[in-house]
């Protein structure tokens, strides 16, 4: 309030102006797709836009469902399980650009990358705790390797090079969703967002002027965390041994299969990735999960950007060291 003097004895008030109410709110919704929990909170100077804004990623994620699935008959994926062993079969942009991508990181990765392992994966159902025996393994094995996949980026066709092979792009395809959701709301003006399909989320902007925080969970208990990571502007994946799996005879199998043997990876037990965007955070975290913890954190500080946080078998906690420097972590 502030006071100023007009006639002798007398005082005008004149009260400041306050600031208006900042318009606009928090929205947050979940939805069961890709057979995950898809989440999305954001912020909104129009509710209604920001509703429109929710309904637009739901729809994205269900479109992507409905092409990449392995469950669903007509998925393009599918069609090209049941096609691509006895012709070339032609692929959308969209199949190409990440059938591409998978053989970069199969590449990379020197084949602990391989979306040709579905062969073996088929063999499993976590559910029902299924394992196939070592005659059944190894003769899906036959059918694995990515240097087999036929790839022509100019006519855009992919054939399989061995009788029996199959794709899965469970490995990135929902960091591909949550990338193309963020896409999405940039393109709406959205400027401070979080997007989630499972363990892979993607955050733009902040949160109320602080960086979003993401938990890493501890893979022994459901209630614990190791760390928590303050992201702005940041991709992040966790892939963990206690997400699908069943356990027999003392062995734990889960749904993160090394392509080399057909089995489950057992010398960790979590790994997280951070990066720009959400394709390639999922696709480190399943090569750094087949490589291990030396060889999987050398491959991730061999890409700009990237960093990790491992749980070993044995419960220890590895990190890169961009996170040492540059990235608050804390217990």
């Amino acid at each position: 309030m502030l006071f100023a003097s007009t006639q002798p004895g007398q005082f005008r008030f004149d009260f400041a102006r306050r600031p208006a109410a900042a318009a606009g709110s928090w929205l947050r919704r979940e939805e069961a797709i890709m057979g995950t929990a898809i989440s999305v909170e954001l912020w909104s100077d129009d509710p209604r836009a920001g509703e429109a804004a929710i309904d637009a990623v739901m729809a994205e994620m269900h479109r992507i469902d409905a092409a990449m699935s392995p469950h669903k008959p007509t998925s393009e994926l599918s069609r090209i399980n049941a096609e691509a062993a006895h012709r070339a079969v032609p692929l959308s942009n969209e199949m190409a650009g990440l059938v591409e991508r998978a053989m970069y990181f199969s590449h990379l990765s020197g084949g602990a990358f391989d979306i040709t392992y579905a062969s073996v994966g088929a063999l499993y159902d976590y559910r029902a705790g299924i394992a196939p025996d070592d005659a059944a393994l190894a003769q899906a094995r036959a059918a694995v390797g990515w240097r087999h996949l036929v790839l022509d980026p100019r006519a855009r066709t992919l054939r399989f090079g061995r009788e029996g092979m199959r794709i899965d792009l469970g490995g990135f395809a929902k960091g591909h969703a949550v990338d193309r959701a963020c896409a999405l709301l940039q393109r709406r003006g959205i400027r401070h967002a979080m997007v989630a399909a499972g363990g892979d989320s993607r955050v733009l902007g902040n949160r109320n002027g602080r960086p979003w925080t993401v938990a890493i969970r501890d893979p022994r208990r459901a209630d614990g965390v190791v760390a928590v990571l303050p992201l702005e502007e940041t991709s992040i994946s966790t892939s963990g041994d206690y997400e699908r799996f069943f356990e027999r005879d003392g062995v734990r199998h889960h749904h993160i299969v090394d392509p080399a043997t057909g089995r489950s990876p057992r010398s960790v037990h979590s790994v997280t990735v951070l990066a720009a965007d959400g394709l390639t955070t999922e696709a480190l975290s399943k090569c750094v999960f087949v490589l291990g913890v030396d060889r999987g954190l050398a491959l991730v500080e061999s890409v700009p950007g990237a960093d990790a946080v491992v749980v070993d078998a044995q419960g220890q906690l590895h990190r890169t060291a961009g996170l040492l420097d540059g990235q608050a972590l804390r217990a």
